[in-house]
């Protein structure tokens, strides 16, 4: 249990001032970003069931359910924060851990620092960055049989679990052993799989929620005295040896305490699968530049590789959406979205947008092919579009949004604005500068709970 117990020793001592500016700036850009999501993931299908539960389950009230109102015990008011601001799929990814990290550790934090009380923003995005870091490092280190997006697993939800209980270990300043106790009882509670976007279920839009409410438990359980397994990642019914199968020991702690996930997170300027995105930029693209009109299109020929398989079958869903979840994940979907809307946004992913018959007609006119020689979602894809008058090709190159191609904060606040518009409850333009301006000094602020009071 040596890997253990040296990254429970160094997420432990990790302190605000151990981090590099570039960290800081893009916890700040995490928090902004969750709390938009959030707010426009508020009136999703699954939301109001969550959050009736909840309400229904009642108990101490210490943590502010986003945009809904109302008080709960922390766990459970991070399950309705995390699983409204992953609703959308419009929140942060992490290419290299292959999940969502903010979309836990944000909800997690925010829900811990009320339950607490007076958290200082320094205290706050050094929790964030800890959680995150821990989370992404696992999946990065996994080894897998299969290409990762077949293996099965959901890592937003698997590893997620790790995250919050490291976030929540954190903020409480639980000892070294405490924390080593919490990750093991998350690990005893982690899941997720991929079969929930297969069947277009909404417990995908629910795993962050999960694993924010049992990391939060898993920590104060073992803050009261409740043992987790200790020999989590080395032994062979450790986490990766018996979901997986192994790890990469080096991707697991390079750069430990000097490189974080959260200043090489990726942002989506689309609410859909990450995948999707390389698509939908170059192709909006040739649609404006050739000004391509939906009328002339007679075919859209479009490659995708192994690890983008989950957008492209089975194409029965995915040409023609059962749901908003099937939607989300759909690359026949989002390119008769950006041909035939000239945009991809929210109001492209509900339920009146899904029976759209212009949009069903031209989905149906995508025709995805498989070609193994792509080694990764990210590396070029040729999209063809055979028209009336002519053919045009486009390929793919490297999303807006991620670290080599970024949204600054003042794109993220445009994004966040207009998530707001679409919230269950309307929240002021005072309101909104205000939550941005602290977000912006987050360093300097004495009581982060003040942020979920005005969005709550």
């Amino acid at each position: 249990m040596e890997i253990t117990c040296k990254l429970a020793k160094f997420l432990k001592e990790l302190r605000f001032q151990d981090l590099p500016t570039s960290t800081v700036e893009g916890v700040k850009k995490q928090i902004l970003d969750v709390l938009g999501t959030a707010l426009a993931g508020g009136r999703s299908q699954g939301v109001e069931e969550v959050y009736e539960l909840v309400k229904e389950w009642g108990g101490k009230e210490e943590s502010s359910v986003i945009n809904w109102g109302g008080k709960f015990p922390s766990p459970n008011a991070a399950f309705v924060n995390s699983t409204m601001a992953h609703a959308l799929d419009y929140d942060d990814t992490h290419e290299g851990g292959i999940q969502h990290p903010a979309v836990v550790a944000v909800p997690t934090a925010f829900a811990v620092a009320q339950a607490i009380g007076d958290i200082k923003g320094k205290d706050f995005i050094t929790a964030i960055v800890a959680g995150a870091d821990l989370g992404c490092r696992l999946g990065r280190a996994t080894k897998s049989a299969k290409p990762i997006l077949q293996g099965g697993w959901h890592y937003t939800s698997l590893y997620g679990y790790f995250n919050a209980a490291t976030v929540t270990s954190n903020l409480y300043h639980f000892d070294e052993n405490i924390l080593i106790n919490a990750l093991g009882i998350a690990y005893h509670q982690a899941a997720g799989n991929l079969q929930c976007i297969r069947d277009g279920a909404l417990t995908k839009r629910m795993s962050a929620g999960f694993a924010s409410r049992g990391g939060i438990t898993a920590a104060l359980l073992a803050a009261r005295g409740i043992t987790g397994a200790k020999d989590i990642i080395e032994s062979d019914l450790g986490i990766f040896n018996l979901y997986h199968a192994g790890y990469d020991e080096q991707a697991l702690l390079d750069g430990l305490g000097k490189e974080f996930a959260s200043e090489t997170t990726s942002f989506k300027p689309y609410p859909c699968c990450r995948l999707n995105h390389p698509y939908i930029d170059a192709f909006l693209s040739l649609v404006k530049d050739k000004d391509i009109k939906p009328e002339d299109v007679e075919e859209i020929v479009v490659e995708y590789s192994s690890e983008s398989q989950l957008l492209c079958e089975p194409y029965e869903a995915k040409s023609q959406p059962r749901d908003i979840v099937d939607s989300q994940f759909s690359l026949p979907w989002v390119l008769a979205c950006a041909i035939v809307m000239r945009k991809v946004g929210l109001a492209e992913f509900t339920g009146k947008s899904i029976r759209d018959d212009s949009l069903i007609s031209m989905a149906k006119k995508v025709k995805p092919r498989f070609n193994p020689s792509i080694p990764k979602w990210d590396s070029p894809a040729s999209i063809r579009v055979r028209t009336e008058r002519e053919e045009f090709e486009t390929r793919t190159s490297c999303p807006l949004g991620s670290p080599e191609n970024p949204l600054n904060f003042e794109q993220l606040e445009e994004k966040f604005k207009d998530c707001a518009s679409f919230a269950l409850k309307t929240l002021s333009e005072t309101d909104l500068e205000e939550i941005i301006t602290m977000i912006k000094n987050l360093e300097e602020v004495e009581n982060v709970g003040k942020i979920l009071e005005i969005i709550s």
